[in-house]
């Protein structure tokens, strides 16, 4: 018997057998940190998944807040996917690098802006490349899509919010964060930020769900939440640096059934650089 996959998550051979499809859209959302010395938009451009477009994670944000990549209204958000070719009825598959790295965090808000068929590819581009699989290096000229958002405020926690659970304690944190600067033994990438957690936090570093770029089956995904005090059956709100591989997180939770969850977009963008923010070390 083989273990059960995340609804969420197609693999290569199926993503190869609808190239070409009406009404199939493939998405190119890679973005690395800067120690990964790799640059998604310059990968893209040597060669990507056929018909792919490349999302551009930190042009479609909303800049008025000063943090990384911060969700941007529903209008601009329909605005720049329509110019990308995408509509809110395709069905969109979402692939990044090395595979459920940055994919989730485009995933995850094309839904939370009100598209219902999306998926994340396993392994990524890097396994697609090691498998010999299609690329091009055309750059796509998509005819407009049409897309109307229908944008779910509830899956979003504000930085009132993420200060009223850390204060009480109201619902379970997960923190995608690697473990070093959880504890706060590792220095934060982004300069003058305290490192350390928010009180309350389980740490639940992104590379934990996946292996060789594949999401992990259900039963393993449920094991990792067990195995870090996470209660299944209460709310979790998702957090990390910048926002996008808490989305890793809220995928985990989802593919298990999981509803209550909501992902702190500042993340610690925006907690770490505060100062009346609380800030706990020690790995929890």
């Amino acid at each position: 018997m083989t273990a059960e996959k995340s609804k969420f998550v197609v693999s290569a051979d199926w993503v190869q057998k609808q190239l070409g499809a009406p009404e199939f859209r493939i998405v190119d959302a890679s973005w690395y940190l800067p120690a990964q010395n790799r640059n998604g938009a310059a990968e893209y451009a040597v060669g990507h998944l056929p018909g792919a477009v490349f999302y551009d994670q930190d042009a479609i944000a909303d800049h008025s807040t000063g943090l990384p990549h911060s969700i941007p209204s529903p209008q601009d958000f329909a605005s720049a996917v329509e110019k990308l070719g995408i509509s809110d009825t395709d069905t969109i598959v979402v692939y990044d690098g090395p595979g459920i790295f940055t994919a989730p965090r485009v995933w995850w808000l094309l839904r939370t802006m009100g598209a219902e068929n999306v998926f994340v590819m396993d392994g990524g581009l890097d396994g697609w490349k090691k498998e010999g699989r299609p690329l091009e290096t055309d750059l796509p000229e998509p005819k407009p899509g049409h897309f109307r958002p229908r944008f779910k405020a509830d899956a979003v926690t504000s930085f009132d919010e993420m200060f009223a659970v850390a204060s009480t304690g109201g619902r379970q944190i997960a923190d995608a964060r690697s473990l070093g600067r959880f504890s706060g033994e590792e220095a934060e990438p982004r300069a003058g930020m305290r490192s350390g957690h928010m009180p309350g936090a389980r740490s639940l570093p992104s590379g934990v769900f996946s292996a060789d770029g594949r999401l992990k089956d259900l039963d393993a995904l449920k094991s990792t939440f067990e195995a870090a005090g996470i209660d299944l059956d209460k709310p979790v709100v998702t957090t990390c640096g910048s926002g996008l591989t808490a989305a890793i997180i809220t995928l985990a939770l989802q593919s298990l059934g999981h509803e209550n969850n909501t992902l702190y977009d500042g993340s610690w963008s925006e907690w770490g650089a505060r100062e009346d923010t609380p800030v706990v070390t020690g790995r929890g």
